[in-house]
């Protein structure tokens, strides 16, 4: 698809550096926010605004919906004044949200009624990984309509997997989050463990980030718990919007996840006590409540 007009639906966090990259990549762009602000943020880096979903999507080759969570997906899709009402026959949406497997595959069915079809593609990086364009992205939909929107996919992520049908993208998104919420446990676990036997947890990162259990949690997370520094990255109340999709889609399956169920308690812990838009390093306030003991300054 060369050069297509893209519209651009959710304009927050993720959606405003997304924005920029397209019209930084030389794609035209017409975007709606369900608010004011973000609009005139993408309107101020070149795109043009649009009334609605469906005027977006009438305008447009490719329409992207980047939103928070199905119900939204649904709406500015299948609602009243949705992209299903806009989009033109031959187009593509591109749902980026973290949503339901089984509500993507409900809407690319809707939207195949109409001639219009659809990918999922659901993103990792969080928002440092959207300024710098180095988003990873995994694609659920027909190959053929991946191949074809691939340069829009290319502006603003890096590591492009196209998985398998449409859902396939949002289930490994959900294993994305499975594997990241585990890896943040085991960073919680090893810092409070050195820091109540009195090893210094400095030097404990030290030696183990370099080994066969180094990870991204460690190396990121565990040195701002070290300071008490437990502003967002990524907020654990969208984090725990997707582990609810991940153990919905595991009870579907009668599948049993129980390190995610666990997560799922501990991070609703921290909840419970006002934390839910702290960082999801803020779990081991949920380990130092049970321990009794302070990791942090």
């Amino acid at each position: 698809m060369a050069n297509p007009q893209v519209g651009f639906i959710g304009l927050g966090i993720m959606g405003r550096p997304q924005c920029h990259n397209l019209i930084k990549a030389g794609f035209p762009l017409i975007v709606w926010n369900r608010s004011q602000p973000g609009i005139d943020t993408v309107v101020g880096y070149g795109a043009l605004p649009g009334r609605s979903p469906a005027d977006v999507a009438a305008k447009s080759d490719v329409t992207i919906t980047m939103v928070t969570d199905s119900p939204d997906v649904r709406e500015v899709v299948l609602g009243p004044n949705g992209v299903i009402e806009g989009a033109r026959p031959g187009s593509v949406v591109i749902d980026m949200s973290t949503i339901s497997p089984a509500v993507t595959r409900e809407i690319a069915e809707a939207l195949r009624a109409r001639d219009v079809q659809m990918l999922d593609a659901p993103v990792s990086g969080g928002e440092v990984g959207a300024i710098a364009g180095t988003l990873s992205i995994m694609v659920g939909g027909e190959e053929e309509v991946f191949n074809r929107c691939r340069s829009v996919l290319e502006a603003m992520g890096k590591n492009i997997v196209h998985i398998g049908p449409n859902g396939a993208g949002q289930t490994v998104k959900l294993c994305n989050q499975v594997a990241a919420v585990l890896n943040i446990l085991g960073m919680c676990e090893a810092l409070i463990l050195a820091a109540r036997s009195g090893v210094d947890p400095e030097k404990m990162l030290q030696a183990v980030t370099a080994g066969a259990a180094g990870s991204w949690m460690l190396s990121n997370l565990a040195p701002r718990i070290l300071k008490s520094d437990f502003a967002p990255g990524f907020m654990i109340r969208l984090q725990q919007k997707d582990l609810r999709l991940a153990l919905e889609a595991a009870s579907e399956m009668n599948l049993p996840l129980p390190g995610t169920a666990l997560m799922n308690q501990l991070f609703r812990a921290v909840e419970a006590e006002g934390g839910g838009d702290l960082g999801t390093q803020a779990a081991i306030k949920a380990l130092e409540k049970l321990a009794a003991f302070r990791v942090g300054e």
